[in-house]
Order: C-alpha cells, then structure tokens, then sequence
C-alpha cells in the first residue's frame, strides 16, 4: 500500500515549515454568481472519496465553485500553508485541530469527513486476555500521533495510563510488522496495516478496534473565517458538492470508487475494503454530530475530552474554547431548504 494515503502524523510537528507550493486563494468577497477559487489542503486518504468523486463529476463547479487541490505529504505542511493564508481549508484529524488552535490557527469546522468505525485499532496475542493485562507492557505505537492518543483514550477506560506501560516508538506500518512477525505483542495501527497483520498472525487478534470509540477519531473539513464571512457561497457550494459526491457513491459504487481510487493510488477493490472501517457521514449524521451535543457522537464533547487530555500532559497550557470553532449554519440551512 502507498504509504501517501495515510493522513495520520504526529500531532506536534504541526508547526513544521509549509511546502514551496504556489496555491491560489479564493476572491474575498466575491458575491456574484461567477465562478470562485478555493484552495483546500489534503493528505491523500480514503475519507476524501465523495470530495474526489465531486470533483471529476462537475458538482463544484456546477456550483460556481473552482476547488483548487493541493496534496500534501503531511498535516504540518497543511497546517502551515493554511496559517500563512496560502489556504482557505484543510482537513485535520479532530486532535489536530485542538492542537492547532492553541498555536493561533483559526478556523471553523463545516462539515465532519469521515470518523472511525474500526479502521484504527490495537492488536494483542492470545495470552494477553483483556486490556488491564496491557500493565507493565511494551507496547508499539507511533508517540504523539493519533494512534497514541486512541490508545490512552482505550486504556483510561480501565484505569491505566501512560506510565502503566513501555512506549515503544513505532510507525503504525511498522508496528503492525513488528506485531505480525512476532516482535512484540500489542501494537496500535490502522487500515490497511491492521487487517493485513491481524491476519496474517494466528497468534492474537483486534483487541479493541474504533468501531467501540466511534466518537474518538474524525477527520474535518475546517475553512478559515475569512471566506466564511466574505464568500460563504463557496463553502456552502464545497458542501453540497461533497454530499452528492457521498450521494453518487452510494448510488453508483463502482463508477465512484474507481474515480476515488485513482485518485488515491490504490485500487478500487482495496478501497472498498478500506472504506469499511470509517463512516462517511451523510447529512443528517453531521447535523447530529455538529449541533447535537447530548449524543454520543458530538464532535464538541470529543475535542473537550481530548483537550484536556492534551494539556494534563502539558502539550496545550489552557483548554480554548472549542464550541466557537464548530459553524454548523451551512448543514442547516442545507437541511431547511431540503436540496443538496
């Protein structure tokens, strides 16, 4: 698998110096109804198919919307471009954007990409009965990343912590081979790494998967202030584009997925796969997850929770306030107007 398509980095080297790419900004108050520019930052990843489908279809640009797309390797480089102004919106995993705004970045989130339903999970032999077995443990997993925070996340549900257990520093594909070649016995990874090691070593199993989490890892689609008050018909055109591009999909499988995976680099039928462990959330389910802050899948509560995580071990020094950050005013109005 091309390791390109993952979007999973670690968490602190989000201050890391931007590529030298020349991006185009959107047209800052532009109300009329020809065409706008907008700059989206992306690292290749599987969440992003109903945004790859809308765009080979023509439903941006049906809209009056011209979504310039610029890939990237890493969330930090992301990150920067977007800070410096060099982008209008970017797709941070929820942790990242809780870090990122204690930096200074601001943004509002419009619209959740997708969240994790078993594409991230931890892996353990047989002897290792339960997760309290986890003390005293090495276990495999990339420090600082995504996977790390899903883990502490895991195991503060049993009453352990980090200082309960060996950190051993590994990247999720690595991990994933030091666990399949019989190295270690708990690693933490993701899809692809996770199926293939998982099955390929007899001796063990998924533990816990992100499909018992489901609220802990989303990926966002976050647009800077600037263009949610200067030209708010681009962000309301790059929304309605993304959900028929999630409608097409459902609709028309294998035309979509052979469009997303050429996209991504892999095929249509490993996409497919892939794609069965993350939830692409459809309109209703982001006007649940944006504004209902009593269910089990509310975004704020989970960037709360991982906000204070964060700073209990001083990586943040106060807990911002994230209600601001969400603007679900698009998803409404699409809702009350009954038209993607």
């Amino acid at each position: 698998m091309n390791q390109l398509w993952t979007r999973r980095q670690t968490l602190w080297m989000l201050t890391g110096v931007a590529g030298s790419l020349v991006l185009h900004a959107c047209t800052p108050g532009n109300q009329t109804t020809e065409n706008t520019t907008t700059a989206i930052g992306l690292n290749p990843w599987i969440g992003s198919t109903p945004l790859y489908i809308a765009q080979e279809k023509g439903f941006f640009q049906q809209r009056g919307l011209n979504l310039d797309v610029k890939i990237f390797s890493g969330t930090s480089d992301a990150n920067s471009a977007f800070m410096a102004g060099r982008l209008d919106s970017w797709t941070p995993v929820t942790s990242e954007a809780v870090a990122s705004v204690t930096q200074g970045s601001q943004f509002r989130i419009v619209l959740v990409q997708d969240t994790s339903v078993g594409a991230d999970g931890i892996l353990a032999r047989n002897s290792i009965e339960s997760l309290a077995d986890f003390k005293g443990k090495e276990i495999a997993v990339e420090e600082d990343s995504v996977s790390h925070f899903f883990l502490l996340q895991v195991l503060e549900s049993v009453g352990l912590g980090a200082e309960d257990f060996t950190l051993v520093n590994t990247p999720p594909d690595a991990a994933a081979a030091a666990y399949q070649s019989g190295k270690i016995e708990i690693a933490v990874t993701y899809s692809p790494y996770l199926a293939k090691a998982n099955e390929v070593q007899s001796d063990g199993r998924v533990i816990y998967d992100s499909a018992q989490m489901p609220s802990a890892i989303a990926d966002l689609y976050v647009f800077s202030p600037q263009i949610i008050e200067q030209n708010p018909q681009s962000v309301d055109a790059f929304i309605r584009g993304v959900l028929e591009g999630l409608e097409f999909l459902q609709n028309n499988r294998e035309e979509g997925l052979a469009i997303a995976a050429r996209e991504i680099g892999i095929s249509p039928e490993e996409l497919a796969q892939d794609l069965q462990g993350i939830q692409l959330p459809d309109l209703a389910k982001n006007i649940e997850i944006l504004t209902n802050h009593q269910s089990q899948l509310s975004l704020l509560k989970s960037m709360e929770s991982m906000a204070k995580f964060l700073k209990e071990r001083n990586q943040i020094t106060e807990i911002p306030d994230l209600a601001q950050l969400i603007e679900p005013k698009f998803i409404q109005a699409i809702k009350s107007d009954g038209v993607v």
